[in-house]
């Protein structure tokens, strides 16, 4: 198919790992409860069977700290056959509130790209994880007023995608869809005619790798850093033909 693109109403961005830095507190606290729980199992084993219960558990806790934390309680539990320490749940806990209390640190190049964005399209944000924390962490960011919307989903699929794009009262073909994860941000975006944006972060959750690459696609773009969103934008808002 030939033609030009529609141009670009709407930037929407992802927030953990793409506007600041998420994973690696939730690295640094899988890292310290291997330690606690070293005497009943090895790392890798209680890596896996933390992950395997994350899996059971999204559906019922969804994503964010909250229910990462239920999720390493239960773990402990089923690699001591019940048997885990007081104190072991306790800083749990601890490395849980740990997680909620981190100051908010915005990924180097996100506000210049939403500086260079802001005033020219629409710009939303579409994240997955728990809403009072995301909405704490939007608050604390700095940028929230950049946003005519901040959407905190319990998925990001394409239904998702098309009912967010539905309430903006914009087509999915005149939307750019910014984030770090293929699977989340990248693949349902494309899907339904927008265009995405992948701005991978340093380290990503195993439930978000994709079973597929980056796509090969006139509508999809890859960059280093936010530093390189703008230059992206324009050119396919010039009507970039494919």
């Amino acid at each position: 198919m030939t033609g030009a693109m529609p141009s670009i109403e709407l930037v929407a961005f992802d927030a953990d790992d793409t506007l600041w830095h998420n994973e690696t507190y939730f690295r640094f606290t899988e890292e310290r409860f291997c330690e606690l729980l070293a005497p009943y199992a090895v790392a890798d084993h209680l890596s896996e069977r933390l992950l395997a219960t994350e899996r059971r558990n999204v559906a019922l806790y969804g994503y964010g700290a909250k229910g990462f934390m239920l999720s390493l309680i239960e773990t402990a539990l089923d690699i001591t056959d019940h048997r885990v320490p007081g104190e072991t749940i306790a800083e749990i806990l601890r490395l849980g509130r740990e997680i909620l209390a981190q100051p908010v640190e915005v990924l180097d190049g996100a506000r210049a790209a939403i500086d260079a964005l802001h005033g020219r399209f629409r710009l939303a944000v579409i994240t997955k994880g728990d809403l009072i924390h995301q909405e704490s962490k939007a608050a604390r960011s700095g940028l929230a007023d950049a946003f005519e919307l901040i959407e905190v989903v319990s998925e990001k699929d394409e239904p998702t995608y098309a009912r967010i794009f539905a309430k903006l009262g914009v087509e999915p073909e005149r939307v750019c869809m910014v984030g770090n994860s293929v699977k989340s941000d990248v693949l349902p975006a494309l899907a339904l005619g927008a265009r995405a944006v992948h701005v991978p972060y340093a380290v990503t959750w195993a439930m978000e790798h994709a079973d597929a690459p980056e796509p090969a696609h006139p509508r999809f773009a890859h960059i280093a850093s936010l530093h390189d969103l703008a230059a992206v934008v324009d050119r396919w808002d010039r009507a970039v033909r494919f």
